[in-house]
């Protein structure tokens, strides 16, 4: 055992496209705590003949948003599988009953605690940078806090939707299915698919939905500064585009002195 670690067994997963994306959980230590939208260290051993320790084994770290509430009593992760990489190729290949390592300490600001009192909360997310946001959703101090919950979720083909049952089924939950049933347009999930068509979703980059104005007609809210509050997930490249359009627009990352409207997670 560490003080810096504990460690914890894989009790599911599933794979939701064949050797490219996968969900697992953990067990979960009653120590450890986060807030939704933060992500924790994962590790898992892997041989290595020039170990200091002299074990021939180490362990290799990466980090993961955590996709489950924090009032679960597992820890859940979502995972894309990196071609040879390092770490991705182990977990590809977890079966309930195998450990994984996780840090003691939470990490990330990517958290509603970050802003100032809005009214509508814009998620926007690429591949599986949405993991955190499923997180969120399922915290009932945002159904209280916003009038409106928009999820967009960028993908480049249909099987890639994950956690689609997942974000649409909230409107018939026990609790958060109050909130929709009072308010029918209070979650608003906006999928979008960039390499074929599918029924029901739209069909374009975020940015590009974003510059066209077609996000906001498809969510019928308006991003508004004095009122939006938006997080974004995903890979750089995405995240440094929708940046600097949404910078353009009045939207920036708290500074200090200076709350902001705008929070960001990329640890790629």
């Amino acid at each position: 055992m560490s003080d810096k670690y504990t460690v914890e067994t894989v009790t599911w997963v599933k794979t939701w496209v064949p050797h490219k994306l996968f969900s697992f959980r953990t067990t979960r230590s009653p120590g450890f705590r986060f807030v939704p939208g933060q992500f924790a260290r994962l590790g898992v051993e892997r041989s290595d003949p020039d170990a200091e320790d002299g074990s021939g084994r180490r362990i290799v770290w990466r980090a993961y948003s955590i996709v489950s509430a924090p009032y679960d009593d597992f820890l859940e992760f979502f995972s894309i599988v990196v071609p040879d990489g390092e770490f991705t190729s182990a977990l590809e290949h977890l079966r309930e009953g195998d450990k994984l390592y996780v840090d003691k300490t939470n990490f990330g600001f990517l958290t509603t605690a970050a802003f100032p009192s809005g009214k509508d909360l814009w998620m926007l997310a690429s591949g599986t940078g949405l993991a955190p946001f499923v997180s969120v959703l399922q915290d009932l101090e945002v159904w209280e806090t916003y009038d409106h919950l928009i999820v967009v979720h960028s993908v480049r083909t249909a099987d890639e939707l994950v956690y689609r049952d997942t974000i649409e089924g909230l409107r018939e939950h026990e609790v958060f299915g109050e909130f929709c049933r009072e308010q029918p347009g209070k979650l608003i999930y906006l999928p979008s698919v960039t390499r074929e068509r599918v029924e029901g979703a739209l069909d374009a980059r975020i940015t590009t939905l974003i510059d066209s104005g077609e996000l906001e007609r498809q969510a019928g809210v308006t991003l508004d500064p004095s009122r939006s509050r938006i997080m974004l997930c995903g890979n750089p490249e995405m995240v440094s585009d929708l940046r600097k359009l949404l910078a353009d627009r009045g939207f920036g990352a708290s500074r200090r002195g200076k709350p902001g409207n705008l929070a960001v997670e990329n640890y790629w």
